[in-house]
Order: C-alpha cells, then sequence, then structure tokens
C-alpha cells in the first residue's frame, strides 16, 4: 500500500488501534454508524439525511442529480468545499493504504469500477451498493449519480474518490442562475459566469485527484474520444506549486497562496490510468489498439504524465490487458480497454473479452500495481488534513484565475 513512502512490512495498523470502519453508507445518525461499519443496512435510517454537514441530496430536489441517501461527500456539490469533519470518523491512523480516484464523463462506467474496485458483491445479503451506478430510469430523466466528490473505504484500506461527471450538460443546468451566472462558489471572490465556472470545475476536480490520490483512472468512451487526455493537459498547465498530502501538511498558505515551505516544494503527481469503455468488437483489433496507444504516448510526451508511468507486478508473467498484449508495460502509459456489456466473450474474430472478465482484470492490475507513494509516511486522517489544504490552494490557485481571464478575454466564454 502507498499511504506514504512504502513502510518495510507492511506498515499496517497495531493490534491496539480501533477496528477500521468499512465505509458503505453515510451515517444518519450517531448510533448508527456501528451498523455502516459492519456493512449493514438500516432501513429506517437510510431513508433520512445524515446528522450534520451541509444539506442532504433531498435538499435538492430540482437538481438533476440522483438522490443519494447512502452517500458521504468529501467534496459538497453545493458549497463546493470539502466536508472534512463529515469524513474523519471514517478514517484511522493506519499508514499503510492506497488512494484511488477516478474522472470521466457521465455514464463512461466510472461507479461501476470503483465498485468492482471495492468488491462489492451483489449477491452477498445486506451489502449496499458502494457507489450507485446509473440506470436507464436516470437517462431518461437527464440525472447523473454523483454530485461533487464521493469518498469509500474498502476492508483493504482502499480509499476511493468518485467525481461528478465532466462536460456534463446535468451538471451545468444544477448550477446556472436564470441570468446565467454561477450558483455555486467555484473560485473563491470570484463571480463567474455558469459556462466558465463548469470547465473550472472539472479542471480543479482532475487537479485535486492527481495532487492527492496515488492512483488515478482517467475514463472516456470509446476509442476514439480524447476529450480527457486534453483535459489532462490542461491539468499539466495549472499543476504549479502544488504538493503532495504529506508535504502540505507542513505549510499555512497565506492570503497570495504562497509560503516559505511551499517555495520548496517538490511537485507531486499521481500514477494516471487511462480506460476506454464500452468498445465495439472491431475495436480490439491489434493494429486499433497499438494506434491508440501509441497516439497517448505522442500526445503526452511532453507532460507530466510521461514521468507518472507506474509499474505492475505480473502474476503468472501474464501481459495481458483485458485482450491486448502489452510488451512493455514501463514504456508506456498505462491503458486499459472494455468492451461494452453486450459483448461476449469469443463473439468477434478478435481477442476480446467479455465486459465481466474486462472489468475483473482491470481490478486485479489495479491492485497490483506499486503506485507511487507521497514524499512522507503519513496516516488516513493526516492525509485529508493535507488534502484539505490542497483543496485550498486549488481554489485559490492564480494560474487557474489567470487561465480563466485569459478564456474570458479571448471571448470562448462571457464574463
Amino acid at each position: 500500500m502507498a499511504g506514504g513512502a512504502p513502510p518495510p512490512g507492511g506498515g499496517g495498523p497495531s493490534a491496539a488501534s480501533s477496528q477500521p470502519k468499512i465505509l458503505l453508507t453515510k451515517p444518519p445518525s450517531i448510533g448508527a454508524v456501528n451498523n455502516i461499519a459492519l456493512g449493514r443496512r438500516d432501513e429506517d435510517s437510510s431513508a433520512g439525511t445524515a446528522g450534520g454537514g451541509s444539506a442532504g441530496p433531498t435538499a435538492r430536489s430540482s437538481s438533476r442529480s440522483a438522490p443519494q441517501p447512502a452517500s458521504l461527500s468529501l467534496l459538497s456539490a453545493e458549497s463546493w468545499e470539502l466536508q472534512i469533519d463529515r469524513v474523519l470518523p471514517f478514517l484511522t491512523e493506519n499508514n499503510d493504504f492506497v488512494v484511488v480516484g477516478v474522472i470521466g464523463p457521465a455514464g463512461v462506467g466510472k461507479s461501476t469500477i470503483l465498485n468492482e474496485l471495492y468488491g462489492y458483491d451483489a449477491s452477498s445479503p445486506g451489502m449496499v451498493l458502494p457507489f450507485a451506478t446509473q440506470t436507464d430510469e436516470m437517462r431518461a430523466l437527464s440525472k447523473h449519480c454523483s454530485a461533487g466528490i464521493e469518498l469509500r473505504v474498502s476492508n483493504e484500506r482502499l480509499i476511493l474518490l468518485d467525481t461528478q461527471p465532466v462536460f456534463s450538460p446535468t451538471v451545468l443546468a444544477d448550477m446556472i442562475k436564470p441570468d446565467g451566472s454561477c450558483a455555486i462558489p467555484v473560485m473563491s471572490g470570484e463571480p463567474l459566469s455558469a459556462e466558465m465556472a463548469h470547465e473550472l470545475m472539472g479542471i480543479q476536480m482532475a487537479l485535486f485527484l492527481a495532487s492527492v490520490c496515488n492512483i488515478v483512472l482517467i475514463v472516456s468512451e470509446r476509442i476514439n474520444d480524447i476529450s480527457m487526455w486534453q483535459l489532462m493537459l490542461t491539468v499539466d498547465l495549472m499543476k504549479h506549486k502544488i504538493p503532495d498530502p504529506s508535504q502540505a501538511l507542513n505549510f499555512a498558505p497565506d492570503k497570495d497562496n504562497r509560503s516559505t515551505s511551499q517555495a520548496n516544494i517538490d511537485e507531486y503527481m499521481s500514477d494516471l490510468v487511462f480506460v476506454h469503455t464500452k468498445l465495439r468488437e472491431q475495436d480490439f483489433s491489434p493494429p486499433k489498439l497499438e494506434h491508440a496507444r501509441k497516439t497517448l504516448n505522442k500526445f503526452l510526451e511532453t507532460s507530466f504524465a510521461s514521468s507518472s508511468r507506474s509499474s505492475f507486478s505480473e502474476p503468472n508473467g501474464s501481459s495481458d490487458v483485458s485482450g491486448s498484449n502489452r510488451e512493455d508495460s514501463d514504456a508506456a502509459h498505462q491503458m486499459f480497454f472494455i468492451p461494452n456489456r453486450a459483448t461476449q466473450e469469443g463473439a468477434s474474430q478478435f481477442e476480446c473479452t467479455s465486459y465481466s472478465c474486462a472489468v475483473g482484470s482491470l481490478r486485479d492490475r489495479i491492485l497490483s500495481m506499486n503506485p507511487r507513494s507521497f514524499s512522507k509516511i503519513i496516516s488516513e486522517r493526516d492525509w485529508l488534513r493535507g488534502s484539505a489544504k490542497i483543496w485550498d490552494l486549488v481554489k485559490k490557485s492564480p494560474v487557474i484565475a489567470n487561465y480563466s481571464n485569459t478564456l474570458q478575454e479571448a471571448g470562448l466564454f462571457r464574463k
């Protein structure tokens, strides 16, 4: 695990530490926390909203975000602030953990992938679905599942972060006022048009994940969609003097968003894994897959991602990734290809696994990664405190503010 620099012998929690909590639902009350920690559903309390924190999803009856009474939000979609006090009880002083985040457009399978990483078993009685997935009814009503950033912690101490969709008209519809301005304070003290704020929200979330996670999954639909690649290139431009959580604990930015200790930090970038979902059978032809990998490597060769290449441990010497061979996993960016749900194993002339096998293979490979560690060994709770300081840096970033002004002055977004 990679909560900090890898401790010898695992560095897990001691026997004297409290029993780790397995987060499946947000606590509706203090008395229900034990049920939640054990993964049991409380039918009476799950119908209500949680005590404390910001208003629950039922307060946004007009929102296009689907109601999530069992969610625990790290980043509130209403205030656009981290809810540290709400999340802290579910984290421990354990320093043997890995943080995995996911970002992508709506309906590409982000929550499904995180559910697989969590180890969700639909056949297990009473087990609550960790991350809600989009249904046909939600699509018909133009609703999205995740709002802000949702957090879960698995029994293996995987801290999983699921983000609201980027490039999403339903998110834009939630945040726009009748006059076209933004109802959410995306940039500290700076009013913006809803369209401009919507653009910056995706950049802020991606920048935050790249700074506080060990691994970030960038999920796109189909093999030819490069919009998420372009977003990560923009993050490369914006990521200036932003540390990892272990370094962020040691400084407090002043009103100019700088400090003496911040000047000497090492910039951190999580390991990036690019996942393309909903591929058709013909997309699994070897020339197409090889072309996609070469294109990604060329696209990102001058960016931070060129040094953000993690290594896999290869079980049984296998180098197969979702039905496609890769000869040198360390010489190229990590890419995974997942077929459409309708694809069945052996259904085409190309080497194409079924959807369930591909998602399971992705889970196995992510869990076998040796991800980038933070500069210092820190506990889960210190990770949260450091992440809060990083989010403050992101919201007050002068680089993002200059980027916003440049886009508005160029006429791409109205002021």
